[in-house]
């Protein structure tokens, strides 16, 4: 093989390496290529996507401002609570020394 042949037989597998990329090159860009539906149909998903994570962050915010809500009520009963067993603790307390008294005065009438 002379150095022309040798020249002509690379440049013919160059241009069949070319080719055979190219055609590939070619053939997976119109296999992955995406319709304008499918781009409309991606937006509106998008779209969706957005309007549920905006749902999610009011529904979590209600949920916070709820339970807050709901915490100084049960603080505010907790306390009420302890107010009227304090007060039935006093009136017991005043019960007994009722009782006492009207035994003493029973004990010594």
């Amino acid at each position: 093989m002379n150095r022309t042949e040798f020249v002509i037989a690379t440049a013919i597998i160059l241009l069949v390496a070319f080719a055979v990329g190219w055609f590939t090159h070619w053939l997976l860009h119109r296999f992955t290529r995406v319709a304008g539906g499918d781009m409309g149909e991606m937006d509106r998903l998008a779209q969706s996507l957005h309007e549920a994570e905006e749902l999610r962050d009011q529904a979590l915010a209600y949920m916070e401002s709820r339970e807050s809500e709901l915490m100084n009520h049960i603080n505010q009963t907790e306390a009420e609570l302890r107010a009227a067993m304090e007060g039935l603790r006093d009136a017991r307390h005043e019960a007994e020394e009722m009782r006492a008294y009207i035994e003493r005065m029973h004990a010594n009438g």
